[in-house]
């Protein structure tokens, strides 16, 4: 049967998309136009259009086929590390402008408004606060207390011993069971932040808070999330299953409570709000895919025309 291509206009707002879905030791292929994955219990489709990022775990094998696909309806790929806690690579977003981009380039370029985006975020944390005034330091100082505040209740709440968050990346099992279950729950929020970000043609490394990695504005988007749905499911986790694989079962949970999109629609707009752009500003972008020449004069001119006759 023919493959026919979706057109970008026709595909579901990256806000409508479900969530993501965590794929391990598994073959993925493209059969009658939609993506199958198999395994030993059997086989699945997956409509790919809703889907917001697909995790490829260990021991995952995918056809050319099915990224073509996937790559045409706009769902984002993440290749991550055994129980999902390390990210590896990711690939090509649904938009395929730089619009946003630059506008996030010039806002992270300039301390004035890398600041104001930084105060937004932290604002969002405290929406009863005023924190306009508050420096970098000061803000750090007051988030930090509240996590930590958080902790301490959850730790009450569940009756989990709390020692703090300790972990090591390269020894996932060596942590105990609550941290355990927070990376992995993070984890899945941090591939559902970086689908938003890239879907909308963004770049994760460029961070407001947080700098110096490829995924730092991943971390300042998933933190606005966490004390409202990783840490309080970490510590849920913990406390039901103290034996098994507490990774899987972390993300079982994320994925569940992730999966009205719900949160995903709220990610995007938050972001939308945090660099100044709207929902139309949005749609439009991700339905043109423009290609043009820098001038310093004109700011951009048509790109495949040949110049050599051009008279100053």
């Amino acid at each position: 049967m023919a493959y026919h291509k979706t057109k970008i206009a026709e595909l579901p707002r990256i806000s409508d998309r479900v969530t993501f879905i965590y794929i391990e030791h598994s073959k993925i292929n493209c059969v009658d136009g939609s993506v199958t994955v198999a395994e030993k219990r059997g086989i699945v489709r997956i409509p790919i259009s809703m889907i917001g990022v697909l995790l490829l775990g260990p021991g995952t094998n995918i056809s050319h086929r099915a990224m073509e696909l996937m790559g045409d309806s706009g769902a984002s790929v993440a290749w991550v590390g055994e129980y999902g806690i390390r990210h590896y690579a990711h690939g090509r977003s649904l938009s395929h402008t730089s619009r946003f981009m630059e506008i996030q380039a010039k806002l992270v370029s300039n301390t004035r408004s890398r600041l104001q985006v930084a105060r937004k975020m932290y604002q969002m944390r405290f929406p009863c606060e005023d924190v306009s005034l508050l420096t970098m330091q000061q803000l750090r100082a007051k988030e930090g207390a509240r996590i930590r505040k958080l902790y301490r209740k959850m730790s009450s709440e569940y009756g989990i011993e709390w020692n703090g968050r300790v972990y090591d990346p390269d020894n996932f099992e060596g942590g105990d069971n609550i941290n355990k279950a927070l990376s992995a729950a993070n984890v899945a929020l941090y591939g559902l932040a970086h689908c938003a970000i890239v879907a909308m043609g963004l770049v994760p490394g460029l961070g407001f808070v947080h700098i110096g990695h490829d995924l730092s504005f991943v971390y300042d988007v998933a933190d606005l999330y966490k004390a409202e749905t990783t840490i309080p499911i970490a510590f849920q986790v913990a406390s039901e299953y103290k034996t098994g694989d507490i990774a899987k079962q972390s993300r079982r949970k994320v994925r569940d409570a992730f999966m009205d999109g719900k949160l995903f629609a709220r990610i995007v707009r938050d972001i939308q709000f945090l660099i100044g752009v709207s929902d139309s500003d949005v749609e439009h972008t991700i339905e043109i895919e423009p290609l043009s020449l820098w001038d310093n004069r004109e700011e951009s001119v048509k790109y495949g025309i040949n110049y050599s006759t051009y008279k100053e």
